[in-house]
């Protein structure tokens, strides 16, 4: 004998299926659906990250968008917003004269005795060279893989945690030790992309979406860029 079941969303049947129309992998383990949503956003072209990381004591807001060459968007951090825009190896960064006359460069520097430059620089984008330490430190909010890489771990136990919906999207959530080695909800809808991630120990919130759309990432114009050459002004 089978009974109606009261869910959230109505009445369901005997014998329903709530994987009905997904993916699938709302089924298998947990280290299984990790393994594939690792597998679908390496194989990705192009994605967009939002949201905030929390790196060394140091919030980073983040609206990025990335493909294999390259990245293009936003961070913010210590109430300053620059432009990160990386083609290749090219790396620019595009502030305000605030930004380069008060904020920390990258460096660990601090480059308010430069005023003339600050203000040569604001508005511009600044060509970051490969050798300068500000390089390191930003060039990884606009690599695909080293982002993923860096995120896309939970720690601990994995387990599943039910159903959601991120965005209007069906999701499967994991989670590493009962949610404290973070959690990720995957897509039950078409490939099994990652979807939001909540990061151990209070590390940050991302939405991921965009999987696989392109974008146009060119260099800037000659007459918006300034090029220091091998290592950006500081004090």
């Amino acid at each position: 004998m089978c009974a109606l079941v009261v869910t959230g969303t109505g009445l369901t049947g005997c014998g329903a299926d709530p994987d009905e129309g997904t993916n699938g992998v709302g089924k298998l383990p947990a280290d299984t659906i990790q393994t594939k949503t690792r597998t679908a956003a390496e194989s990705a072209t192009s994605v967009r990250l939002s949201g905030s990381v929390v790196t060394n004591g140091t919030t980073y807001t983040l609206d990025m968008r990335l493909k294999d060459d390259g990245g293009t968007g936003s961070v913010t951090s210590k109430g300053a917003t620059f432009r990160l825009l990386r083609v290749g190896e090219h790396l620019f960064l595009k502030a305000n004269a605030a930004f380069w006359s008060h904020e920390d460069n990258g460096k660990g520097e601090d480059s308010g005795s430069d005023a003339a430059a600050a203000e040569k620089l604001g508005g511009l984008y600044v060509k970051v060279p490969v050798g300068d330490p500000s390089y390191k430190k930003f060039s990884g909010f606009t690599d695909k893989d080293v982002l993923l890489d860096g995120l896309l771990t939970l720690h601990g136990s994995l387990a599943t945690d039910g159903r959601h919906k991120q965005s209007g999207v069906r999701t499967i959530r994991i989670t590493g030790d009962e949610g404290s080695g973070g959690t990720l909800d995957v897509s039950l809808e078409g490939s099994p992309y990652p979807l939001r991630l909540v990061r151990a120990g209070g590390a940050g919130t991302l939405l991921l979406s965009d999987w696989g759309k392109d974008f146009p990432l060119e260099e800037p114009e000659k007459d918006e860029t300034v090029d220091y050459g091998q290592q950006l002004p500081s004090s």
